[in-house]
């Protein structure tokens, strides 16, 4: 009974179970950096700082010395100085202060991954706070989107404005210029992708009486002029000459930048006493010229269907009209 006792002691007093009692848990630790790591990471860190440091001086020494900053705007290049850019708080300030890195050419020149067309426009801007506009809708939508990229906010606004103006405004069908002298024509005639007509008229050109039509047939000519100016501008360029060179109503068709025709509506006729002016109307030869100098269009697509035939129904062709070419009764 004894010893059966001293067993339960020694049971009690020892280890529960045979087993040897559970290990530790094993805490990883992460393995060190080797000496080769640590030096490349520090020369990296080193050479950025090193040349954020040099972008840095350079702007300050261009600043200073009021030299040319060379941008190559989307393949557009440009000169300005470092002051211009840093003028106005935006996104040029930003990338010419030192705190971002450029990207420059073996020629030293700042590439900007913009286009470079309205880039012009955005430097005169920050020159001077205020730049000529473009006039039509799409280049005033295009500079918008360029004065919004580069942060110019007082550039948003007025391009905003111009184009709310241009909203509300009515656009004519047609614009007919007015020319006072050869070098405006001859500039109009030789820039222009279509035809031209011009129709020169100066009533005060006259040396004489006029004969008794004479007012009639001259209104006659300017209102079919402006009838075939509204009907087909956007196939033919309409001039007109309000001076001339003595002549009093006359006119003219060019075609690949050279006159093709021209058509004098005035004559010298004798009476028993004296001499007159008289003005025609000679409304079908008029109508021919204007078909003839058609074929000289630069055509890329088909025309309208209201320009091919008669509103009213299919249109009356003469034998030998060229198609595509109106016909002297779609004229009328």
């Amino acid at each position: 009974m004894l010893r059966g006792m001293a067993e339960c002691i020694e049971r009690t007093d020892g280890s529960e179970g045979e087993g040897e009692a559970p290990a530790p848990p094993v805490i990883k630790k992460p393995t060190p950096k080797t000496k080769s790591s640590r030096s490349a990471s520090r020369n990296r860190a080193r050479s950025s700082s090193a040349k954020d440091e040099e972008i840095r001086e350079s702007l300050e020494k261009l600043k200073s010395q009021g030299k040319y900053v060379k941008l190559n705007v989307g393949g557009s290049l440009y000169c300005t100085t470092l002051g211009t850019l840093t003028k106005h708080d935006n996104m040029l300030r930003a990338m010419f202060s030192g705190r971002m890195e450029l990207e420059t050419d073996d020629e030293g020149w700042v590439r900007i991954d913009r286009s470079g067309k309205h880039f012009g426009t955005v430097l005169n801007f920050l020159r001077d706070g205020s730049v000529s506009l473009p006039e039509t809708r799409r280049e005033l939508m295009e500079l918008s989107v360029e004065a919004k990229y580069y942060c110019i906010d007082d550039l948003v606004e007025a391009t905003e404005k111009q184009l709310a103006k241009l909203k509300e405004e009515h656009h004519p069908i047609c614009r007919v210029p007015v020319i006072t002298s050869l070098e405006e024509e001859h500039l109009i005639v030789s820039s222009s992708a279509k035809p031209v007509i011009k129709l020169l008229y100066n009533r005060g050109n006259n040396k004489y009486s006029y004969t008794p039509n004479s007012d009639d047939n001259l209104l006659k000519n300017i209102e079919l002029f402006d009838k075939l100016s509204v009907r087909f501008s956007s196939r033919v360029k309409f001039i007109k000459d309000i001076v001339g060179r003595g002549e009093i109503c006359c006119w003219a068709f060019y075609g690949h930048n050279k006159k093709i025709a021209e058509v004098c509506c005035e004559s010298i006729v004798y009476a028993t006493d004296r001499k007159h002016t008289k003005i025609e109307f000679p409304e079908a030869k008029i109508l021919d010229e204007t078909l003839n100098i058609m074929l000289y269009e630069k055509r890329t697509e088909e025309p309208p269907l209201a320009m091919r035939t008669d509103a009213t129904g299919p249109s009356r062709r003469h034998p030998g009209t060229p198609e595509g070419v109106l016909s002297e009764d779609e004229l009328r």
